[in-house]
């Protein structure tokens, strides 16, 4: 008796995966879009999200209710969106980029230089420092390409390269909102149907990032790299042409936070940037992108990089030490983590399941 009930119990398992894993392919278009948006990790994230605001709305009203408020829930991650963005394209590929605090500030300072130096028009010095940063990204990726030194080693190497050179360039001066024009600094408080303009900037980029890994060839072939490198190089694909386009486009987007962050803040010092590279990382872990490369989406990492803005704003409201605050997202990485890799074995049993039952 027992052993029939252990057999219908191993049969039942074994449905049940193989109907998971296969029957998806069987509903109607509008079940699988519904199917994909409950069970995705990007809608647990912003519930999380919008629990925290909730919870700061609650606690004090003007989190959300006041007249600036929102403008600056939106805002405040401007700059983190987008380092996110070209964060999460690199590690996709099994990589990480932890040079673009320091391309960030870098950037940043030669915008203000830029200004003060030249009679560039705006568009002409947003355009140097994409380039400027998309220069220093392609610095990584030929290292990492050529080199065959792991990522993490070669942009720790260029984090300090790049943050030594601002640093003996700019000293103890500084860029001041004063020594910008007005049609540039103006994009700190601009906003459109009282949406920020640098917002919808990084949203932009964010749709077009997205758009590119999950509809391009070249964006299906990042993540075929980032999931067995080894087999993409016996499969034909260009390994290290795409590492390096991914080290360059991260390099390209840091570049064009330098210049938001100079037009969000108005001043800039030689330290502009320093330590955004690790929160770079955290939000693309928070919002469920493989630290192992191969899977998640650069909607998961928006969306990790506005709630850890927004927990980082939210626990001075209710009360929490700084220490605690630390902690908390250290928790929130720890947790995203175990997370994914107690899914990814969970998937592993399911297609073993599936494939032993068929």
């Amino acid at each position: 008796m027992t052993e029939t009930k252990a057999a219908e119990t191993d049969t039942g398992t074994a449905e049940h995966a193989h109907t998971e894993l296969v029957a998806p392919s069987q509903f109607t278009r509008g079940r699988r879009i519904y199917e994909t948006v409950v069970r995705s990790r990007e809608t647990s994230i912003l519930l999380v999200l919008l629990l925290v605001i909730a919870a700061a709305t609650v606690k004090s009203p003007s989190f959300l209710f006041s007249a600036n408020s929102w403008r600056d829930l939106l805002l405040t991650p401007s700059v983190l969106l987008l380092l996110a963005a070209g964060q999460c394209v690199v590690i996709i590929t099994r990589n990480v980029d932890l040079s673009v605090g320091s391309v960030l500030g870098l950037t940043a300072y030669l915008t203000g230089r830029l200004f003060i130096d030249t009679g560039l028009p705006v568009v002409a010095i947003v355009l140097c420092g994409v380039l400027v940063g998309a220069a220093l990204g392609a610095v990584n990726g030929l290292l990492v390409g050529y080199g065959k030194v792991p990522a993490l080693v070669i942009t720790l190497g260029t984090l300090y390269v790049y943050r030594g050179a601002v640093l003996s360039w700019a000293g103890s001066n500084r860029v001041n909102a004063s020594d910008l024009p007005d049609s540039f600094s103006n994009l700190g408080t601009q906003t459109v149907a009282s949406v920020p303009v640098l917002f919808i900037l990084a949203l932009c980029v964010v749709l077009a990032v997205g758009y590119y890994l999950h509809t391009a060839r070249g964006g299906r072939e990042l993540y075929a790299i980032g999931s067995d490198p080894d087999a993409a190089v016996l499969y034909g694909l260009a390994v290290r042409r795409r590492v390096i386009s991914a080290f360059v486009l991260s390099g390209g987007l840091a570049g064009l936070a330098g210049v938001v962050y100079a037009a969000r803040y108005g001043s800039v010092s030689s330290g502009a940037g320093s330590g955004i590279e690790l929160q770079a990382v955290a939000a693309v872990v928070i919002g469920g992108v493989a630290i192992f490369g191969g899977s998640g989406t650069v909607w998961g990492a928006a969306i990790g990089a506005v709630l850890l803005v927004t927990i980082n704003r939210v626990l001075p409201i209710v009360g929490i030490p700084d220490f605690w605050q630390q902690a908390l997202v250290g928790g929130l990485i720890l947790g995203a983590i175990v997370l994914d890799r107690v899914m990814s074995q969970r998937r592993a049993r399911l297609l073993i399941e599936a494939r032993d039952e068929a």
